[in-house]
């Protein structure tokens, strides 16, 4: 009986592993729990980080670095953090709406080694009415050099960015403020440029139009990302015309 029961468990498991990259779903489900419940809540503004680990079941056919294809499945997990840290994901669901990858351009820079530790820093650098942009750095953890840079693209549907963000900035100021986050110095990000404004009730006739113009603000938009969104319709228009 014993012996059944257990050939039975080992059964399902090779099922599992053969059907569904299992790993794959155990490691999104510690991501996810992780950032709700260990991990300090974050500003929509700010950088999240996540630590990984270069393993052999990471590795190329060569054996000496890690698989290309891999980066792309590591930025997965720390977009999981950063959604939950930041409170995104819930923002738009909560609007009716949904979040999908629409685009992604990725370079590598430095190969990274078995058995390496790097840290994968990740950050909203613009966003328009329909998509939101991501920026991912892979920084090896002994020289901080930046082995990979990616741009993401998350296409969000059914629901105003623009009215996701303001949301979140709002809340954001009120999160700092409750958690009394030291300011920063003057080359702080954005999100302690709001803060110092809405507390200074500078800008404005009251801190009021100060806080409704830090929930609608967002950074310009960089150059590497207005030339990508050049190409990318530029490719459109190419595929569009081959139909």
């Amino acid at each position: 009986m014993l012996c059944t029961a257990l050939g039975i468990v080992l059964g399902v498991l090779v099922a599992l592993y053969a059907l569904f990259e299992l790993h794959y779903f155990l490691r999104m489900c510690l991501c996810v729990l992780s950032a709700r419940f260990l991990k300090k809540r974050m500003h929509i503004l700010d950088t999240s980080s996540v630590v990984g680990l270069c393993l052999t079941n990471d590795i190329d056919t060569l054996l000496y670095h890690m698989n290309n294809a891999r980066y792309l499945r590591e930025i997965d997990f720390a977009r999981v953090d950063f959604y939950e840290r930041t409170s995104l994901y819930r923002t738009i669901r909560s609007k009716g709406g949904s979040v999908v990858q629409g685009a992604t351009t990725i370079r590598y820079r430095r190969f990274i080694r078995p058995f390496t530790r790097f840290t994968i820093s990740s950050r909203i650098v613009y966003w328009d009415n329909q998509s939101i942009f991501m920026e991912h750095r892979f920084v090896g953890g002994t020289d901080g050099f930046i082995h990979c840079i990616a741009l993401c693209r998350q296409r969000v549907m059914q629901c105003s960015v623009d009215d996701v963000m303001a949301t979140l900035l709002k809340s954001g100021i009120a999160l700092q403020g409750a958690l009394g986050t030291p300011k920063k110095p003057p080359q702080a990000t954005s999100s302690t440029e709001y803060l110092e404004r809405a507390e200074n009730g500078t800008g404005g006739a009251g801190g009021t139009n100060v806080l409704e113009s830090a929930s609608l603000s967002k950074p310009d938009l960089p150059l590497e990302v207005a030339k990508w969104l050049e190409w990318n319709e530029i490719s459109s228009a190419c595929l569009r015309s081959e139909c």
